[in-house]
């Protein structure tokens, strides 16, 4: 019998937490790697990671966690 659980994304983008300025939490390859406040922060620390482009909308790229790429409030 094979194993055919898919493999963790290396991004996983954490639902939003409210504030002045609410953010998102950024979890690249098991770590933290900070907030976003929109789309554009979660492909500047996936770079800053090493990871290149990334597509948004592969699950297997990214986790959306409480909401998808559009949830920010």
């Amino acid at each position: 019998m094979t194993d055919e659980t898919p493999a963790q994304a290396p991004i996983i983008v954490w639902g939003v937490t409210h504030g002045d300025r609410p953010f998102r939490v950024v979890q690249i390859r098991g770590e933290p790697a900070g907030v976003a406040h929109d789309i554009t922060d979660v492909v500047r620390l996936a770079f800053e990671a090493g990871l290149g482009p990334v597509d948004l909308d592969d699950p297997a790229t990214v986790r959306w966690v409480g909401g998808g790429k559009y949830t920010w409030v």
